[in-house]
């Protein structure tokens, strides 16, 4: 799949009209993050919608910060969005800031009050709410809404000024407090914020609100085809008021796509940003977090993600997208790419007595079945090894092919062996296997003389590099996913929600194990991956391991029954 090709989908049917009709001359889209939060998900449908359609019409696609709010603000959120665009694959041609065009945004709001199209309103907040009605009933006008031309425009620059307080006052465009859609009831285009601003400093004491902003943005950047998720439409009558009413040369048309849900992946950055102030995660980078810079960090590929995007496709509709679709994609990107190699997560020592004391030996083992030319690798053994602690039982149940007393297995690339005796401590846990080994089994020697059901990985104590390893589940359990996994773009979450949210986190999504990796692995490097025999994809944490002290995190599991639908 080549970057600039998108699926069939009903936005490049409009792309392809518009060229044709003579509509647009070239296609113009932007992507328009909020620097509030780390990109997650959800966002890099987005990102693929815009960057690769823009692409594939040989158009082009601006970076935009929609930047109006100081308060939530960050240049931190500005670098990791970069960073994490870039490391999907994908280059902007421009980038811009909203707050850019602060100036002609005032202006064009002067523009509107001397039209008679907005007042300043001296409510509070909650007052705007309660009067601005519900669903199903129409608002009531603010005591302010017929305040003459001269006085909004006095007010508005005193508000420019810096002589109101935060909350004092706000303006509204004045649009119809009946209307059936609750966006045009007088909506807040300016409120008062005595905030330092990241980008402008204090040269600004209010600020547009971004449903006012981002259309005149469209606007002044030429925008053709303003793309964004489904819980927007509501949003266009008003996209497409501003646009109108605030005069602009360029006419941006606003297209909305079902957003993108994944299971057990919540996208709220409200509530993921919870999970990092409460120090329930390591960062918005947390190998859990659904955010781009967690998915790195875990191992997940810009490949694998891309695929993913591109087979859950671009349409109108809603939908909840199962977590093993973007696990299939992780698989059929890595089986190729990663080393296989063996890793012991809960180590029990193995003594091969027959084997000669002082000993060892070199044998051959293929680094990846599926792909010869990763060629061959070394590994050593002798008299004492590391078996995983499930490969051994005292007293096994029926079809378990493993060690147990007076059973033979075969072991990874080296001998069958045969457990005869074990030894426990105190508390009766088993914590030695003695067993014997047959020469004449040696992996590779063709020998036939007799079969083993069960075949066992394992590394040399002696030589072995003590490693941690971390597994992981998913945050939100897929009981109470439903109502938890819907993102929130505009923050309208109230804090008993997050509150909720938190007490249903899953408290055992994290498992730390030590045990041991086989020598060459000493020396993996931050973001290696690798295949665990058995035991699933890894990827080498880049933020937790040390030079010769590796920690290995789970991408995914060996396998999984799931398979993609048919079409």
């Amino acid at each position: 799949m080549e970057n600039a090709k998108t699926p069939p989908n009903f936005i490049k049917s409009i792309i392809e009209e518009d060229l044709k009709s003579g509509k647009v001359k070239e296609v113009v889209t932007r992507f328009p993050p909020e620097p509030n939060g780390y990109m997650h998900i959800g966002h890099v449908r987005a990102i693929f919608i815009d960057f690769a359609l823009a692409d594939e019409f040989g158009g082009r696609t601006n970076l935009r910060f929609d930047d109006t709010n100081p308060v939530k603000e960050d240049v931190e959120y500005v670098n990791s969005i970069k960073e994490d665009i870039k490391w999907l694959g994908f280059e902007w041609d421009n980038q811009y800031y909203a707050s850019d065009y602060f100036d002609e945004m005032y202006e064009r709001a002067v523009l509107l009050i001397k039209k008679g199209l907005a007042y300043v309103d001296d409510q509070s907040a909650d007052e705007i709410r309660e009067n601005r009605g519900t669903l199903t009933e129409p608002g009531k006008n603010s005591p302010f809404r017929d305040r003459s031309v001269e006085e909004n425009l006095d007010l508005f620059t005193r508000m420019r000024n810096g002589e109101f307080g935060n909350g004092e006052r706000v303006l509204r465009a004045k649009i119809d407090m009946a209307s059936p859609n609750i966006n045009l009831r007088d909506p807040v285009i300016y409120r008062i914020s005595h905030a330092t601003h990241h980008n402008t400093g204090d040269k600004w004491c209010i600020y547009p609100m971004y449903t006012f902003a981002h259309p005149l943005e469209d606007a002044i950047e030429g925008v053709t085809h303003s793309l964004c998720s489904l819980e927007f439409e509501d949003q266009r009558p008003f996209y497409d008021w501003v646009v109108r009413e605030c005069e602009m040369e360029g006419q941006p048309h606003q297209y909305e796509f079902g957003r993108l849900n994944v299971s057990t992946m919540v996208t709220s950055k409200r509530k993921l940003r919870k999970l990092v102030e409460e120090n329930l995660v390591d960062g918005w980078d947390d190998p859990r977090m659904p955010t781009v810079s967690g998915m790195r960090r875990r191992g997940y590929t810009p490949e694998a993600i891309k695929a993913f995007i591109y087979e859950t496709g671009i349409s109108r509709s809603q939908g909840l997208v199962d977590i093993q679709t973007l696990e299939h994609f992780v698989r059929e990107d890595l089986k190729l790419k990663a080393p296989r190699t063996m890793a012991i997560l809960r180590p029990l020592k193995v003594v091969i007595t027959n084997y000669p004391e002082g000993e060892s030996e070199l044998l051959p083992a293929e680094n990846n079945t599926e792909n010869e030319e990763m060629g061959i690798r070394q590994i050593p053994f002798s008299r004492e090894i590391y078996i995983e602690q499930d490969d051994f039982m005292e007293e096994p149940p029926s079809k378990y092919f493993r060690l147990f007393p007076g059973n033979e297995v075969r072991l990874k690339h080296a001998y069958f062996i045969k457990c005869h005796d074990f030894i426990k401590d105190e508390n009766g846990e088993v914590v030695e296997i003695h067993c014997t080994y047959d020469p004449a089994t040696k992996s590779g020697s063709d020998f036939n003389a007799r079969k083993v059901k069960g075949t066992i990985h394992w590394v040399d104590a002696s030589a072995a590099v003590p490693a941690e390893f971390r597994l992981y589940e998913p945050l939100l359990g897929e009981d109470e996913e439903s109502e938890e996994l819907a993102a929130d773009e505009t923050e309208d979450v109230s804090a008993n929600e997050v509150d909720d949210f938190l007490k249903k986190v899953n408290k055992n999504s994290l498992e730390i194990l030590q045990g041991f990796v086989e020598p060459q692995l000493k020396d993996a490097q931050p973001q290696d991956k690798f295949q665990f025999f058995r035991h699933g994809y890894f990827n080498v944490d880049p933020k937790l391991s040390e030079p010769g002290k590796p920690v290995f995190g789970q991408i995914v599991s060996m396998k999984s029954s799931f398979k993609l639908p048919k079409k």
